[in-house]
């Protein structure tokens, strides 16, 4: 009896499979997929660019997180936040993980193939690879700065979102990517620090593990500085206006705010407040890019 009970806990249902995509991740990279749709046109954007264009990158997204599971299966049991993933509880196994990230894959390639151009099925091809195979079957065991360099592959959404609608690269996306490529280091090394004693039971190497605390306090600094300056960039080169720049120095300044706050120690539980702040600051500015774009063009 208690063998029949374990065997119906231990089997997948739908909702294993929708968390093998991550779903948080995914509609965070989409809502930048839709800025950079709707920023690459100022005639809107066909219906079905956007509703097979991003369903395209979202499958591949998913695709290459469900990749992630599979190679991180032993390190996600390993760890208080991850340890009731599907795979690593054994709900899911590595074989029907990847068949599944397959189907997702093929599938969005298809549909970005049939819906929007070959540039935008070859770049989040290459995003999917970066992140599946690259950062997560590389870098991340062999770096400290893993995060630094596979973040590119995170990157990636506002420029497929532009490409899908115009077919073609240009200096506004990829400006979008490199705040993004900014933002990631901030972003997740402030979580590391909270989690750096699963991580170094883990053995990954995590800039907290592997150089301290103090230390990687002070590359988030550093970083939010770094991601403030290109912030502000857009306006600079004037691909938005004054409400933007209001909006960027507003967002920045209070991500500086935590980011000091959590390198002088003076506040409790900094390191998930920081966490928490840059998800709503990349949200808060990729949606003021856009209410200032369109702002912009009714003047």
């Amino acid at each position: 009896m208690n063998t029949t009970a374990n065997t119906r806990s231990n089997t997948a249902t739908w909702r294993d499979y929708l968390e093998l995509t991550k779903p948080k991740v995914v509609l965070l990279m989409l809502i930048t997929s839709l800025v950079g749709m709707f920023l690459a046109s100022r005639a809107g954007v066909a219906w079905s660019v956007l509703l097979f264009g991003n369903l395209g990158i979202a499958l591949c997204a998913g695709g290459a997180a469900a990749v992630n599971h599979v190679v991180d299966r032993r390190i996600d049991s390993l760890m208080a936040r991850t340890h009731k993933r599907p795979l690593a509880e054994g709900r899911v196994s590595p074989a029907a993980a990847l068949t599944f990230a397959l189907a997702l894959a093929v599938a969005g390639q298809a549909l970005l193939l049939a819906f929007t151009n070959p540039l935008t099925a070859w770049l989040t091809l290459a995003s999917l690879l970066g992140y599946a195979v690259i950062y997560t079957g590389f870098l991340k065991r062999a770096t400290p700065q893993n995060i630094v360099i596979g973040g590119l592959a995170g990157a990636a959404p506002p420029l497929l979102g532009w490409v899908a609608v115009t077919g073609q690269l240009s200096a506004e996306p990829l400006l979008l990517v490199l705040i993004i490529f900014a933002w990631t280091p901030p972003h997740f090394w402030a979580l590391a620090i909270h989690r750096r004693a699963e991580y170094a039971k883990a053995d990954i190497p995590m800039l907290p593990v592997t150089h301290g605390v103090h230390y990687t306090k002070l590359h988030i600094l550093f970083y939010t500085l770094v991601l403030f300056a290109v912030s502000l960039l857009p306006f600079v080169i004037r691909m938005s206006g004054m409400l933007y720049l209001a909006c960027a120095v507003a967002l920045g300044g209070r991500f500086l705010h935590w980011a000091w706050m959590l390198y002088r120690d003076s506040r409790p539980h900094a390191a998930m407040a920081t966490f928490k702040y840059s998800i709503l600051y990349l949200f808060g500015l990729f949606i003021a890019l856009l209410i200032d774009h369109y702002l912009f063009v009714s003047l």
